[in-house]
């Protein structure tokens, strides 16, 4: 290539702003329940499988330790959550659904609609393009 790129013509910017786009539109329905998005990814995590551990929670975020430990401490403050000693592991901690964190998912339903609805998509699209975007993930971390 004779010529610099142009921010436009690259493939992790696309993949970036899309996400600050997405994370925009789902801020406002995010902040009525009180929530950021990183929390509520660790929910959605929950949702799926209760009573983790917080290394497997991590692996599924994709998040460290270092990360995921303030994060899920704010969110134990807040009531959301339950972190508690493995009895299987002293040095291991289970995160668990309260009550309170657990009432949200039927708010949160509200989230991935407000996506489809924005990019008046078909949801075959909308789900072929989230497999796409997982396959690129899955080959970059092979490297």
């Amino acid at each position: 290539m004779d010529r610099p790129l142009k921010i436009d013509e690259l493939l992790c910017f696309s993949v970036y702003a899309a996400n600050h786009a997405i994370s925009r539109l789902y801020r406002p329905h995010l902040s009525r329940m009180g929530l950021t998005y990183p929390q509520y990814l660790v929910l959605v995590a929950l949702w799926d499988r209760d009573n983790r551990q917080v290394t497997d929670l991590g692996r599924t975020l994709q998040l460290d330790t270092n990360t995921l430990t303030p994060l899920l401490k704010r969110m134990e403050g807040a009531g959301l959550i339950s972190r508690a000693r493995n009895p299987e592991d002293e040095r291991s901690r289970i995160v668990a659904l309260t009550d309170k964190g657990d009432a949200l998912r039927v708010q949160a339903r509200e989230i991935s609609s407000c996506l489809a609805e924005a990019l008046g998509e078909d949801l075959a699209e909308i789900v072929a393009l989230r497999d796409k975007l997982t396959q690129l993930r899955d080959r970059i971390e092979k490297i």
